[in-house]
């Protein structure tokens, strides 16, 4: 009996370590399949002997592609972790708060009073809006007399919808909405060597997130357990929409919007690992980059040689799948 406990044990304690390495190795391997798919053949069986074409196609466009979709799926999960966390809410994310499309609205800014301003200053404009119109739906929200799990999100989007429509009605008038339009797509196909490093901003600002993780896993019990165990409450929160503007705004300048990945990613993670944010932050990043590439990949196979813009995949599984965590979520709460 007591060799079958061991065993036993053993056969758990492997079972573990396979799940804990099985995500990594299909990230590694989705990772690789993007690099080597595309219009252009590069055959990775011949990796060390490719001609110059190919050469700068891969070092050109697929490497920094998969780099692009990496760092954003994980920044764009982490983001809406962060706020569901802020603001007590599992359906909150920086698209569905409004963030942005006031982000938006400051590179409508950028675009009028800067119009030969680099990516650098149009993400600091769009940082100042986005941060001022997650503040207002922070503050729209505490008033609320019953913030349910729906009605927050409902009044994000409705908030959002409203800024949408002013940036839109300038955005045709002053004959700039098409321009507008298709910068602020989620595309990855636009993504070229010495025009994507802006993005490189989101490293530290998710390295910094998991130094406060603790903290904002505090934040989200609420302001008085906070405030009972020593945190600054409104620091805190004030400190992680800060890094949840900063972030979306270079996201939005670098690669566009990718609608409700900040929703679906953190919740299905916190279905499996809990919601202490010192433990699900990385697997969110990592989840995060693995959903992003599937949708990528998805974009250049759906009808070769074209692509679809990898927003509109991110938007079609995002939305069905956050329609299904509400209608969970309200059924729980039922």
């Amino acid at each position: 009996m007591i060799v079958e406990s061991e065993n036993h044990s053993q056969l758990e304690k492997g079972g573990r370590s396979l799940k804990r390495y099985l995500l990594p190795f299909f990230f590694l391997l989705l990772v690789i399949t993007s690099l080597f798919i595309g219009v252009q053949s590069i055959p990775i069986n011949e990796v060390f002997h490719l001609n110059e074409t190919q050469k700068l196609v891969l070092w050109s466009t697929r490497v920094p592609r998969t780099v692009s979709l990496v760092i954003a799926g994980a920044t764009a999960s982490v983001c809406g972790l962060i706020m569901q966390h802020l603001t007590q809410n599992k359906f909150v994310s920086p698209t569905t708060a409004g963030t942005m499309d006031s982000a938006r609205f400051g590179i409508l800014i950028a675009m009028i009073f800067f119009p030969n301003s680099s990516s650098m200053i149009r993400s600091l404009v769009a940082f100042v809006f986005a941060f001022i119109g997650t503040v207002i739906f922070v503050q729209l929200i505490n008033r609320l007399p019953q913030r349910s799990n729906v009605m927050v999100p409902l009044i994000g989007m409705m908030f959002g919808n409203i800024i949408g429509s002013i940036v839109s009605f300038f955005a045709y008038q002053l004959e700039i909405i098409q321009n507008m339009s298709s910068w602020l797509q989620g595309n990855f196909s636009t993504i070229t060597r010495n025009g994507y490093e802006l993005i490189y901003l989101s490293v530290p600002l998710l390295i910094i997130a998991s130094f406060y993780a603790y903290q904002f896993t505090l934040a989200g019990m609420g302001k008085d357990i906070a405030t009972s165990v020593g945190l600054n409450y409104h620091v805190i929160q004030t400190f992680g929409l800060i890094i949840v503007a900063l972030a979306s705004s270079v996201l939005l300048v670098t690669v566009g919007n990718l609608p409700f990945l900040g929703i679906v990613i953190p919740n299905l993670v916190s279905l499996y690992a809990g919601d202490q944010m010192q433990t699900t932050l990385w697997p969110t990043a990592l989840c995060g980059s693995l959903f992003l590439i599937v949708c990528d990949i998805l974009s250049r196979t759906i009808i070769p040689p074209y692509e679809v813009p990898v927003s509109l995949i991110v938007g079609i599984i995002g939305s069905l799948s956050f329609i299904i965590l509400l209608v969970r979520g309200t059924k729980t709460h039922g």
